[in-house]
């Protein structure tokens, strides 16, 4: 099934081409130097980057893949998570194309989509050894989730965040040290030179019994005075901070991690894979963190082939709308006019 998908859901203009699994084309306009200057995404200036760029990128993956836009079979568009009126731009364009062309049109959850995120294939060759139930972690700059999912559409959220989500409390720990937006891929460079233990920080939610929250408000209070608190703070410092924030956050997600897992397989459910997406997934501590837990509890840990599929990215819609798609009729898919955006859109929701 080819399928020609579109993601306007925050910052990045995105569209792609898939054929099942395998990625033809997957190209991003991102907007990351037009926000920077206001520490995080403006909403209105995204819409209109979004209206600006979507024609030039939608017409850019369709001449990478190679492939005629009349003959895919389908479009895929983000309906939710996200900003309302960027996730309009996109839905707006996908409706024009399925309109002009006689496609059907599959809505799709962005969480859910960077949850199938690790079936994305380069090759029509490569053959992905996951089986269900599997658990799925997102952790971005949007969400942070831990899902039981015991099939395609079939999700059960473990644990999910309160407040911030990781990606978010990464970048404002980095805006705190005095680095610009977005900080999490900073924030990772310079924790590298930091020293281990120099500083201290709260785990979140240590006591926490049922452990089926992420929480990271009282983790970035604590370390907005711990920083205070310093009077006179060199470059080392800087750095010994940055490693101290970023060590903490993690751990705080290994924490629940441990738990749940230990809880899913005293009800004797038989996990094997684990499943990591969403854009804080390129962070190579946590990717480590979460090898050495999956050794330790017999599992297999799932990364996408290119660290462009962990970002906000319109392949991973295409996949995701394959996989949801590919045993039933599309003839549903025509009704356009019930397709809106949903900008608080969960994985209980049913997107159409």
């Amino acid at each position: 099934m080819i399928i020609l998908s579109l993601d306007t859901s925050c910052d990045e203009t995105a569209v792609a081409i898939t054929c099942n699994t395998k990625v033809l084309s997957n190209a991003v306009w991102s907007q990351i130097s037009l926000h920077a200057r206001f520490g995080g995404v403006m909403p209105s200036l995204a819409q209109r980057a979004h209206e600006e760029r979507i024609d030039f990128v939608t017409n850019k993956a369709i001449k990478n893949s190679g492939i005629n836009i009349k003959d895919i079979d389908a479009i895929a568009i983000t309906i939710g998570p996200g900003l309302a009126i960027a996730l309009g731009v996109g839905i707006n364009k996908a409706k024009k194309l399925a309109k002009q062309y006689n496609k059907p049109l599959i809505p799709i959850n962005h969480v859910e989509a960077h949850l199938l995120s690790s079936f994305a294939t380069s090759s029509t060759n490569t053959v992905l050894n996951i089986s269900f139930p599997a658990l799925g972690l997102v952790i971005s700059g949007g969400t942070t989730q831990l899902v039981l999912i015991n099939d395609i559409g079939k999700y059960e959220v473990l644990a999910e965040t309160v407040d911030d989500a990781l990606g978010e409390a990464l970048d404002k720990a980095a805006r705190l040290l005095g680095f610009g937006y977005p900080g999490g891929s900073i924030l990772e460079k310079i924790a590298k030179d930091g020293k281990v233990n120099k500083y201290s920080l709260p785990l979140p939610l240590v006591n926490d019994k049922e452990k089926n929250r992420f929480s990271y408000s009282g983790l970035k209070t604590a370390f907005v005075r711990l920083y205070e608190k310093e009077k006179k703070l060199n470059k080392q410092d800087i750095f010994d901070l940055a490693n101290t924030f970023q060590n903490t956050a993690f751990e705080h997600i290994i924490n629940i991690l441990k738990y749940q897992i230990i809880k899913v397989q005293n009800q004797k459910i038989n996990i094997r894979d684990l499943l990591l997406g969403g854009g804080v997934a390129n962070n190579v501590v946590i990717k480590n963190k979460l090898r050495k837990l999956c050794r330790e509890k017999n599992l297999k840990l799932h990364i996408p082939y290119t660290k462009k599929l962990n970002g906000d990215n319109a392949a991973m819609i295409g996949v995701c709308a394959y996989l949801k798609t590919k045993d039933e009729s599309l003839n549903k898919y025509f009704n356009f006019e019930k397709i809106d955006r949903n900008p608080k859109l969960n994985l209980k929701d049913k997107n159409f």
